[in-house]
């Protein structure tokens, strides 16, 4: 009897895998559409753990998927689509080949559409799936809602991104979930919390749009992403505003003009910063104050460790304290400062804003209001100023959102140095990060800053020098009092000797307790070095690659976090020179 086995690579990961080309053969797609395909259906290349078995002993790196994947594929209804769409577009060439405009006229009318809701619910079948897949989604949106129209971006797809933007950022200021926020260079950082889940995206700022080369960007491809993620925000933002019982699509101010007519950019920001600051209608308005009652409870429904319970807490009460951060208070924006990032971050938190209706549309109150608590500037003074409100710059409302409580304005006042903006998105590993000593004085209120250390000093050293006559008077008034109490302390010292005697012979008659043998630290830190270096021998042959790298990745770490320390203190030590310098100069300029 002769045993045939399977031939080579017809089984283990020579059967598993696929190159692109054979994938493109098996489906009958042009390259384009089968990246348009696996980017709407969320499938991407693999790397197998054995390159050479996975391509069949072909020489060169390979872009290889999974076979289960194509399989996956074969089944979907878009391909016809696609193939529908190449059909139109020789039709449509061949029509104007040939001069046939009426037949081209009907080929246009009759454009095939591409619908993509069964794929959102195919890969987000929960509202909770789509949330925890939305932080790529909102920064890629806000990004194209900045685009104008360019070659491979429609028109109507950036127009889309910026009602569904803005659509987004209301349900988050209805929501009052807003967490955490952080200026960059890239732009806006912010994080949101909806139904227990973290969103963080970036807003970028507004600058002029400048062209890039076509090496830089493939704006192709983004489009495509932009195409599937506009599908996908768009349930969510229907869900949303269902959830917190607002009428959807909401009524917003751009919609009196129609948004094709705002070719302006400036324009297009003015009607975008004037409909936040509007509230949205409701439904009813007692549901959502039930809704808000119904978290609470259940936020302290949890059964586990007590310590775990009391942190979920103070957690949940900190949350309810920020949610009404900035409640009642009235705050009017100056024309040169940035004014949507203010608004969502006020308005998310409960305060009323407004601006110079001359300059800007969408203001409620005038700047003569005697009401307006703050008024936030960015300059280094102004000629009219009232005395019932504080002038403090735009950094004391991100601060303050990341502190989580209104920070005392006198570093913020109009004119001051301000202080570091300090990233709210600090890794929660605390050994293995540098700490800047003005985030270390937030957490620990006993930690003092070197400048604040050698500004005492320098006090205290003006001090010593001020006081070295005093010193000198005192001091010989001190050598009269001293020569006149030895003579005492001769005579008394006698009687203490005797009665030191006595106890003496008391104590060595007692019983003495036995003492504590004292470690010596030397030998108890070679003794741990030894045991550790045991237990590295005893890791197993396939972890240890892992735990050299694990060993690595500290080192540099330390090692950065030393570099760090170090230009700290070159830094901390040239600023310190320089205030003395200014010091003596001063002084000088005071004596002539």
């Amino acid at each position: 009897m002769v045993v045939i086995g399977k031939k080579k690579y017809q089984s283990g990961e020579g059967a598993q895998f696929m190159s692109r080309k054979a994938a493109l053969k098996k489906l009958q797609l042009s390259l384009n559409d089968f990246r348009r395909l696996c980017i709407l259906k969320g499938i991407y290349p693999r790397e197998p753990r054995n390159r050479k078995r996975a391509q069949k002993g072909e020489p060169g790196i390979k872009t290889l998927y999974h076979k289960k994947d194509i399989q996956f594929l074969l089944h979907e209804p878009i391909i016809w689509k696609l193939r529908d769409y190449k059909v139109f577009n020789k039709k449509v060439a061949k029509a104007r080949t040939l001069r046939e405009f009426s037949d081209m006229k009907r080929y246009l009318s009759s454009h095939p559409n591409l619908q993509l809701d069964h794929i959102v619910k195919e890969r987000y079948p929960t509202f909770i799936d789509a949330l925890r897949d939305l932080d790529d989604c909102l920064t890629l949106c806000f990004l194209f809602s900045t685009f104008p129209s360019l070659r491979h971006i429609p028109r109507d797809q950036s127009l889309l991104c910026r009602r569904l933007s803005i659509e987004f950022l209301h349900a988050v200021i209805a929501a009052k979930a807003l967490r955490k926020v952080f200026v960059s260079i890239k732009g806006y950082y912010y994080q949101a919390e909806i139904k227990g889940q973290m969103i963080t995206w970036i807003v970028p700022h507004h600058f002029c749009f400048e062209p890039q080369a076509k090496t830089d960007v493939d704006f192709k491809i983004m489009s495509i992403f932009v195409e599937f993620y506009i599908t996908l925000l768009g349930f969510v933002n229907y869900r949303l505003y269902h959830t917190l019982n607002l009428y959807y699509p909401p009524k917003l101010a751009t919609s009196e003009h129609n948004e094709k007519t705002l070719v302006d950019e400036e324009a297009y920001v003015s009607e975008r910063i004037s409909a936040l600051n509007i509230p949205l209608n409701s439904l009813d308005p007692s549901v959502h104050n039930i809704e808000e009652e119904e978290l609470e409870i259940d936020q302290f429904a949890n059964e586990g460790d007590a310590s775990k319970l009391e942190e979920s807490r103070i957690e949940a009460e900190k949350v309810t304290k920020l949610k009404t951060l900035f409640k009642d208070l009235k705050i009017f924006l100056n024309r040169e400062v940035p004014r949507e990032p203010l608004v969502f971050i006020l308005r998310c938190f409960g305060a009323e804003v407004s601006w110079d209706k001359l300059l800007f549309t969408g203001a409620t109150f005038q700047e003569n209001d005697e009401t307006i608590t703050h008024q936030i500037v960015d300059r280094p003074s102004m000629t009219k100023q009232y005395i019932s409100r504080y002038y403090v710059q735009p950094q004391w409302v991100f601060d303050s959102v990341n502190a989580r409580e209104l920070l005392p304005v006198e570093k913020y006042l109009m004119g001051c140095v301000l202080p570091a903006h300090l990233s709210p998105f600090s890794d929660s590993r605390q050994d293995q990060i540098y700490i800047p000593p003005e985030e270390r004085t937030l957490v620990d209120p006993e930690f003092k800053l070197n400048d604040e250390e050698s500004e005492s000093d320098e006090e205290a050293e003006n001090e010593d020098e001020g006081g070295e006559e005093e010193d000198s008077k005192k001091d010989s008034d001190e050598e009269t009092k001293e020569k006149q109490d030895e003579n005492n302390d001769v005579e008394m010292n006698e009687e203490q000797e005797k009665q030191r005697d006595r106890l003496q012979k008391k104590k060595e008659m007692k019983v003495k307790s036995g003492k504590v043998t004292k470690e010596d630290p030397w030998e108890k830190n070679r003794q741990e070095r030894q045991e550790y270096r045991l237990r590295e021998r005893m890791i197993k042959k396939k972890h240890r690659n892992l735990y050299k790298s694990m060993m690595k990745g500290r080192e540099e770490r330390s090692r950065e976090i030393r570099l760090l320390r170090k230009k700290r203190r070159i830094h901390d030590a040239l600023e310190k020179q320089k205030r003395k310098e200014e010091r003596k100069q001063k002084k000088v300029a005071s004596a002539d």
